[in-house]
């Protein structure tokens, strides 16, 4: 049985609302997920001793999983019919194994913008209960008009 979500127009939205968001378990199970997923077989990510030696406390998620993640915050929250223009991120603390991370974030500002469509912008970030945030980033996204 599918859901339909309502879809977010720009004039629902306003400066300070913040995004759904949502958690996700960092599991072994997760971990190989994003290594066969991302075709990322360098050792730091599935290699505790490797990671290790190299430095790290333990082996980390990738910078496609992490964007994978931040993407699906955005694609969740604009709907079927609004559109990620651009987003950028800086990875500043790692996510590993056993953390909960939470993908969270607020609007900053909406502009007109272009093509029929309004544009948002967006404070965006993973955190997690170990260390706080690890990921902040920005975002612009469209959203449709109301009719």
């Amino acid at each position: 049985m599918t859901t339909q979500i309502a879809q977010r127009t720009w004039e629902d939205v306003n400066e300070g609302d913040e995004l759904d968001g949502f958690v996700m378990e960092l599991t072994d199970t997760k971990m190989v997920e994003q290594v066969s997923g991302s075709q990322d077989f360098y050792p730091v990510h599935h290699d505790t001793g490797f990671a290790r030696e190299a430095g790290h406390p333990e082996i980390f998620y990738n910078t496609g999983f992490t964007q994978a993640t931040l993407s699906r915050l955005l694609t969740d929250w604009v709907g079927i019919d609004g559109w990620v223009r651009k987003m950028s991120f800086q990875m500043r603390k790692m996510n590993i194994p056993n953390d909960k991370i939470h993908a969270k974030g607020v609007v900053t500002g909406k502009s007109e913008g272009d093509g029929g469509m309004g544009e948002v912008t967006l404070d965006i970030w993973l955190e997690n209960d170990r260390v706080g945030i690890t990921t902040p980033a920005e975002a612009t996204v469209l959203l449709p008009h109301r009719d």
